[in-house]
């Protein structure tokens, strides 16, 4: 019995500087990590590390975090009881869901980071990867799918978002709560929402070569930036005003795009649902959702774009795709 411990690089693991260039750059090892952990050896559960990419998270690839999905899934067949990844916050909560939507084990597969470098006084990655190691060992964080562990809480991957820039608190799951918690190095599980069924699997490949463009609606918005995306891209996120609105003149250019290709209507405003029946004015959802554009339901625009990215990639359309989306929503 053992955790694998996949290492990404990000804040967690710059531990020095060069000074060649200004701030923080130089990577540490996981096995650099491990050993800035107080209390690790404790645990009873090895940690087995795989140095994987040394990349900030901003450079992290969907190809490569399915690849990481492989290698955690061969670690789970090898005896692992579980999996902690660390990478940086900014694409975390991407990241985690993309897995998610892809995780077939009942192991748990954990993501964490760190919001202070190791240079830093009170810096938060040696306490979040204990958590981590911790939740991943833990009998009751079996069946959950792909979690995020940072500041001692247990988000689910489909719920939890980066919400600050630079606070330690910053993973919240706006409308949901955290999951559970770790207190006194003990995994309490407070609630354990219903798992969806794997994705397929998708070719790499076919992946690479869908492009799914994320619009964020904007005041006095006429869509002049989305001229040409129909020849560019597959599908299309909207991220609309409050409960999935926009300018009554972008109405009938996101409608044309609608007919060319998936358009998938969610919201800029951090939390809550889009709705479906409750305004009816030209560019109010019910329009929109006349006009041929899907709604989102919760799905934050981020993780819409990952969602819809994969189902295409798949081969979805029509019908199909309406139901698979309807799964996450």
């Amino acid at each position: 019995m053992s955790i694998a411990l996949i290492t990404l690089g990000g804040t967690i693991a710059m531990g020095g500087v060069d000074r060649s260039r200004p701030g923080v750059v130089t990577r540490l090892t996981g096995a650099d990590l491990t050993a800035a952990v107080p209390g690790l050896d404790e645990l009873g559960v090895p940690l087995e590390v795989r140095d994987v990419h040394a990349v900030p998270s901003a450079n992290l690839t969907y190809r490569q975090l399915l690849d990481v999905v492989d290698d955690a899934s061969r670690a789970v067949a090898g005896g692992a009881t579980g999996v902690v990844v660390t990478q940086g916050t900014d694409t975390l909560e991407e990241s985690a869901f993309l897995t998610d939507l892809v995780w077939p084990h009942a192991a748990p597969l954990v993501f964490t980071g760190a919001m202070r470098n190791p240079t830093l006084a009170g810096a938060d990655g040696p306490a979040n990867l204990l958590a981590a190691a911790r939740v991943a060992a833990a009998p009751a964080a079996r069946d959950l799918g792909v979690l995020v562990v940072v500041n001692d809480e247990v988000h689910a991957a489909r719920w939890v978002r980066k919400t600050h820039s630079t606070s330690t608190a910053t993973f919240a799951s706006p409308n949901a709560g955290p999951i559970g918690q770790v207190i006194e190095g003990e995994v309490r599980v407070l609630t354990r929402p219903r798992r969806r069924d794997p994705l397929p699997p998708v070719d790499p490949d076919r992946l690479d070569a869908t492009r799914v463009a994320l619009y964020p609606v904007t005041l006095d918005d006429d869509g002049l930036l989305l001229t040409g995306v129909a020849d560019t891209h597959h599908g299309l996120v909207v991220a609309g005003f409050g409960v999935g609105h926009v300018p009554s003149a972008l109405a009938p250019v996101l409608g044309d795009l609608a007919g060319r290709m998936p358009v998938l209507l969610t919201s800029r405003s951090g939390a809550g649902s889009v709705l479906r029946q409750t305004y009816g004015a030209v560019g109010s959802e019910t329009d929109l959702q006349r006009r041929g554009l899907l709604n989102g339901g919760l799905l934050d625009p981020y993780k819409a774009r990952v969602l819809l990215r994969l189902l295409l990639a798949a081969g979805l359309e029509g019908a199909a795709l309406v139901d698979a989306l309807a799964r996450f929503r």
